[in-house]
């Protein structure tokens, strides 16, 4: 493999380093030679509408009644009486044209830094097409992908044997999977979400046998992170036929196997309700104010390492750590191999917290760890957990872990990838990018 640098590479990076250089400055000088002392005040008319905006929203998902319909309003108002100042200064315009130049500054340099080019979360191995695959599908995942895809036939026709659900009567598809496996199947596969993906994937592991996911689902994080098309599953069957393998860890919740994250707290009971499922956002409104003010709920602590994070309103851990600091990249991971949970822990009381939380990436109402092990206590026999977006009650406390490579993962050779996560824009590298001459 030839790692030399490539100098029509060099070349493009520089030419968008160029561009981000000089789309900041025209940016920055229209402002000062347009509004000149007045950039100030544009400035920070726009901060106090931001601040405002951000604890509007606070209000309103943390409080009831009058005081979260005067929340919606500030949160509606704010931005909207900043744009009147400026268009009222003549200036909106001006604010408009400097936004989109800093845009595009900034999207300019992330291209010249690297970002962007779709990357591996793991590495790759040969794997030669399984002879007996099964493939487990849900019907109704994904508002009836399986059918209205054909997914079952094309499958069959590939050469795998398909187990569907039955969607009107409980299975269970841990039982299918452990029977598949003793019939002599040598891939286990599901077509569905990733609850469903979570228990095959577990029966998967403990055969040692190769796992492959067909997105089929609603979200299909888990397929996201594997590089897979989730918007053509179909795509996900040429595993069968033209695949490699993937080794991927594996978490686990009160040993509970999860691909994706086990969630606490807040999240927690809400997706723990009833009626979550019937009325998503009724249920959130109805519930989220007691949850974020600790009216109801246990009393959590969390241990992970060193640390410990006392009465958080919501914890998420995860396997393998999600993306901070990149807005566009935010609920994605960038490894599925690294052998860590990514712990998540968020303690706010007030809207300026929850501001500051927001806008500033080192507040202190948000924990962000790596570990090996987290300890969830509570002061309750048992507690709501999120699992794959599945809603249990497990007994504290609970013990989440990771198993480092744990899952063989069959995916297809070809495959759309995970967009890398962008850098931080240094602007001093960019510079110096901008301002090298000749060629590489």
């Amino acid at each position: 493999m030839n790692d030399a640098p490539d100098p029509d590479e060099a070349i493009r990076r520089r030419r968008f380093a160029r561009l981000a250089i000089a789309a900041a400055a025209v940016g920055i000088l229209l402002l000062l030679i347009v509004a000149g002392p007045r950039s100030i005040v544009l400035l920070g008319v726009g901060a106090v509408a931001l601040v405002a905006f951000v604890m509007g929203l606070w209000w309103t998902v943390a409080r009831r009644g009058p005081v979260r319909i005067l929340a919606a309003g500030l949160a509606i108002a704010a931005p909207v009486a900043a744009i009147v100042l400026y268009a009222a200064a003549g200036l909106l315009w001006l604010v408009l044209l400097c936004l989109a130049l800093w845009a595009g500054a900034a999207s300019a340099g992330w291209t010249a830094l690297g970002a962007g080019s779709p990357s591996a979360t793991a590495r790759e191995h040969p794997a030669a097409p399984p002879a007996r695959p099964c493939l487990i599908m849900n019907p109704r995942s994904g508002g009836g992908k399986v059918e209205g895809l054909g997914l079952r036939e094309k499958a069959e026709v590939l050469g795998a044997r398909v187990v569907l659900l039955d969607p009107d009567h409980h299975q269970d598809i841990a039982a299918l999977a452990r029977q598949a496996a003793a019939d002599g199947a040598d891939l286990l596969g599901v077509a569905g979400g990733d609850g469903t993906q979570a228990l095959v994937a577990d029966v998967a592991a403990a055969h040692g046998l190769p796992f492959m996911v067909v997105p089929a689902g609603t979200r299909n994080h888990f397929a996201l992170d594997l590089g897979l098309d989730r918007d053509d599953p179909v795509t996900c069957l040429n595993a069968l036929t033209d695949g490699v393998e993937l080794r991927v860890d594996l978490g686990r919740v009160g040993g509970r196997a999860f691909v994706n994250n086990a969630s606490f707290g807040a999240y927690a009971t809400i997706v723990g309700s009833r009626a979550y499922r019937d009325d998503k956002i009724r249920t959130i409104l109805r519930l989220l104010p007691d949850a974020l003010s600790r009216h109801t709920g246990p009393h959590l602590r969390v241990h992970a390492g060193g640390d410990t994070i006392d009465a958080p309103q919501a914890v998420l851990v995860s396997n393998n750590p999600y993306r901070v600091g990149d807005s566009a990249g935010l609920g994605r991971r960038d490894r599925l191999d690294g052998g860590v949970l990514g712990l998540l822990g968020i303690k706010v009381d007030t809207a300026a917290q929850a501001a500051d939380m927001l806008l500033a990436p080192d507040s202190p109402g948000l924990t962000l760890l790596t570990t090996h092990e987290a300890v969830i206590e509570a002061d309750t026999a048992e507690v709501d957990v999120g699992v794959d977006g599945e809603a249990l009650a497990l007994p504290t406390p609970v013990r989440c872990a990771i198993e480092p490579g744990a899952l063989r993962v069959r995916v297809p050779r070809r495959r759309p990838g995970v967009p890398r996560a962008k850098p931080p824009l240094d602007w001093r590298r960019l510079y110096a990018m901008a301002t090298t001459t000749g060629r590489p």
